[in-house]
């Protein structure tokens, strides 16, 4: 805090923020109102200003019943903010928790900001804050015919970045187009007693289907499935430590996905699904791994009586995948290690360049 303040004097501020945005107990926002500065609109990411959106469930622009703010949703019809929103804010704060991997949108909405404050000339500050899963880099480089909100960019699946570090890098390798008359400006707030070998828990969950850090390490590795007829464990108390399915051929493991605030309406919901169980993977065993475990994807598919059906018909799973060539791998049964092979050079060029825009040690 004592960092941010003094670039908000006589600053008229916007802030990107949610759940996770907090100064020790404290919402930022309400550190930002106590210490008198002259906050004047709130935008909200997927899950909303508070957290409590499902995915994919459209965020609406309204006002913050603790603090009379007007709140500007960026998911939805509109992900980035536009002129209007901007003409009254002198600087832009992002200060989000994000998880490390390509397709939690969170970094995308980082992007479009980027974009309105370039366009708009805009200062932003971005918050950093650790990655839970920045200890590691894994997966393909997205293809740029793929990029889509999950998938904004031609980064690696596990990014292995910090926001802060995202943000230099957009900016850096020119990402970011250029509209208006001058450069964008922006600083980065970096973190203090961090490195990317650090272990770190998140203090609150970073969004309503990730609960605690069992299901934030798996993500990385589990999400693909969203883009599969699979249920995983979505409308359950563990969601990303399931997997499952009503025709799964293996009858050892069975869930029911029901209704619950988290997912009003899951996937299979109310019916019997039979899969794996990953609730009993350690936390350490995880974080040891150090790279995507293909091999979920790969047996279920493999054991999957219908295998015409197992990809969802408007093809999501490549949006995820960043490509077209994972799906196709699949099914044409590749081993995880020709899988991994065929990420190179890519991958190995992405590591390089990343190395350019870290604020902190490997």
């Amino acid at each position: 805090m004592d960092q941010l303040l003094p670039l908000l004097t006589n600053k008229r501020v916007g802030c990107v923020v949610n759940h996770t945005s907090l100064s020790g107990h404290t919402h930022l926002v309400d550190t930002l109102l106590q210490r008198k500065v002259a906050v004047r609109r709130i935008f909200a990411p997927e899950h909303g200003f508070r957290g409590s959106a499902e995915a994919g469930e459209t965020v609406l622009d309204g006002l913050d019943t603790r603090t009379g703010l007007p709140v500007v949703s960026l998911y939805g019809k509109k992900k980035k903010p536009e002129m209007a929103d901007l003409a009254d804010i002198d600087v832009v704060i992002f200060d989000i928790q994000d998880v490390g991997a390509r397709f939690y949108t969170y970094i995308s909405t980082l992007f479009y900001l980027m974009e309105a404050c370039q366009e708009f000339d805009k200062e932003l500050i971005v918050l950093d804050r650790p990655n839970p899963n920045g200890h590691y880099v894994d997966g393909p480089v997205l293809q740029p015919e793929f990029t889509s909100f999950v998938g904004i960019a031609p980064i690696t699946l596990v990014h292995g970045c910090t926001v802060g570090e995202l943000t230099k890098m957009f900016a850096g390798e020119g990402w970011i187009k250029k509209k208006g008359p001058n450069n964008l400006r922006f600083s980065v707030i970096a973190c203090k007693n961090y490195t990317h070998k650090t272990p770190y828990s998140l203090p609150v969950a970073p969004s309503p289907n990730l609960p605690d850090m069992r299901s934030v390490l798996l993500y990385p590795s589990l999400c693909l499935f969203e883009g599969t007829t699979a249920s995983l464990g979505r409308g359950t108390p563990t969601p990303f430590q399931l997997i499952g399915h009503p025709d799964f051929t293996e009858r050892n493991f069975s869930f029911t996905p029901k209704s619950m605030p988290a997912a009003k309406e899951p996937p299979l919901s109310g019916q019997l699904c039979f899969g794996y169980d990953l609730r009993g993977l350690s936390l350490d065993s995880l974080r040891s791994s150090k790279q995507l475990n293909l091999n979920p994807l790969l047996s279920f598919y493999q054991k999957f009586p219908k295998e015409k059906q197992f990809f969802l018909n408007n093809l999501f799973f490549d949006k995820l995948a960043g490509n077209a060539t994972l799906r196709q791998q699949i099914l044409a049964g590749k081993t995880a290690a020709a899988i991994r092979a065929s990420w190179e050079p890519a991958l190995s060029e992405y590591k390089t360049m990343r190395k350019k825009y870290l604020l902190y040690q490997d």
